[in-house]
């Protein structure tokens, strides 16, 4: 496999931009390779400036469930292109997209529309402390909900790769108010409550967390956490940004039927532009400006370009029956072939992770006792043999509805065949 052109690319990027990267996994640091730099999509394929074409399992991180550049997204956002790329007023479009949301989150009653997953969370964070005029928010070892300073404490992720427990340039107060639960541990959340049961906002937890590798919840967990949230009187914070319209069209709370307070999407609702959205109950987002004293604001916010393409992905969604069970058959194929060559694999739906561990993944301290110099050789056999995984062992493999049944039949034979 040639990659002088993305080596060539590689050099200019670091004379550009902090290790030649716009976000730190992309780096390729912690699989002992430079990066790709990728030229072209479509379907279930990205090719490289090199003209390497891969399998990809990445899918940009997750907002690519329809495969790349589908007919449907690409017609929308040029037909909105053609109307102006931002106004910086309000138009019909967001109400369109607010109305879908809500048909499949009925727990957000009402909506934001913000651009990143970061900027939802941190967003939604200060709607929960403005709402309960409480402070303190728990958060889980290893769960990453972007990088606001408040939350880079065992963030998961990129922080993980880069064996960085927080984030250098962040005060120290800032994190005062973070407290630390360990995932699929509820003692460890009552714990805190019982040491402080009227000062905490919110808990705020993936799901099913991702940013570690694929962590599923053990049954009950969840429900503990909304049991535990009500008897203090703090609300229940999904971080959606992964799962939501991931797992199904309603997201995880759909999936495993548990109703949060708040919930925060990213990715896929924006159809692959940057869109993400946060909202709640009624009176938690009246007190979101300008009904209420909690301020947010954004200047791209709603842009007409994102939500053009976060309404196409979605009534794609709606309009393709069964398309959850078929991510979930072609996923299952890939962690069965990976259970045959002897791998310890965690999945969820259509997200799955192999992990280099001894025993079973179940939190973030048996996550980090993976193996990362084998997931680096497990990463480097895959992708010379043309697939496209997540350059970290704390990331998620992403199926898309456009990966045919022989590419997933030839992934599985490589994965098969490993060791």
């Amino acid at each position: 496999m040639r990659t002088e052109r993305s080596h060539e690319l590689f050099e200019r990027a670091k004379q550009l931009m902090p290790g030649g990267v716009n976000s730190p996994v992309r780096a390729f640091g912690s699989v002992g390779r430079e990066p790709l730099f990728i030229a072209d999509s479509r379907g279930d394929r990205i090719t490289d400036a090199d003209g390497n074409e891969y399998i990809d399992y990445v899918c940009s991180w997750g907002p690519d469930i329809l495969g790349h550049a589908h007919p449907s997204v690409i017609d929308a956002v040029k037909t909105a292109c053609e109307r102006g790329l931002t106004y910086g007023a309000c138009h019909e479009g967001e109400i369109v997209l607010a109305e879908k949301i809500r048909g499949h989150f009925p727990s957000m009653e009402l909506v934001r529309l913000v651009n990143s997953g970061t900027e939802a969370v941190m967003s939604a964070v200060r709607a929960a402390r403005g709402f309960t005029k409480r402070d303190l928010i728990i958060k889980f070892e290893g769960c990453y909900h972007g990088h606001s300073d408040g939350l880079l404490v065992k963030g998961g992720s990129g922080l993980l790769t880069g064996s960085v427990p927080d984030s250098a340039g962040v005060p120290a107060g800032a994190a005062d108010c973070t407290l630390l639960a360990r995932y699929n541990d509820l003692d460890s959340v009552r714990e805190l409550f019982e040491h402080d049961p009227e000062s905490i906002a919110a808990v705020l937890v993936e799901p099913c967390a991702a940013n570690m590798g694929v962590v599923p919840p053990e049954p009950g967990f969840l429900q503990g956490l909304r049991d535990i949230t009500t008897e203090y009187g703090a609300l229940l914070i999904f971080d959606e940004v992964i799962t939501g319209f991931r797992l199904a069209a309603g997201g995880a709370q759909e999936y495993y039927g548990i109703t949060p307070d708040m919930t925060a999407l990213g990715k896929i609702v924006g159809g692959g532009m940057p869109l993400a959205v946060y909202g709640g109950r009624h009176e938690i987002m009246e007190c979101v400006a300008p009904l209420g004293a909690v301020y947010q604001a954004g200047t791209l916010s709603g842009n007409p370009i994102a939500v053009a393409a976060g309404i196409a992905a979605i009534t794609e969604l709606e309009r393709t029956p069964g398309i959850y069970g078929e991510l979930d058959r072609k996923t299952a194929k890939l962690e069965a072939a990976a259970r045959n060559a002897g791998l310890n694999v965690n999945r969820c739906g259509s997200l799955m992770t192999v992990f280099f561990a001894g025993k079973r993944v179940t939190d973030y301290e048996t996550a980090q006792s993976a193996d990362r110099s084998e997931y680096a050789r497990f990463f480097s056999y895959l992708l010379d043999n043309g697939i496209y995984a997540a350059p970290s062992q704390f990331e998620a493999m992403f199926v898309s509805y456009a990966h045919t049944d022989e590419d997933i039949a030839r992934t599985a034979e490589i994965i098969s065949a490993y060791r």
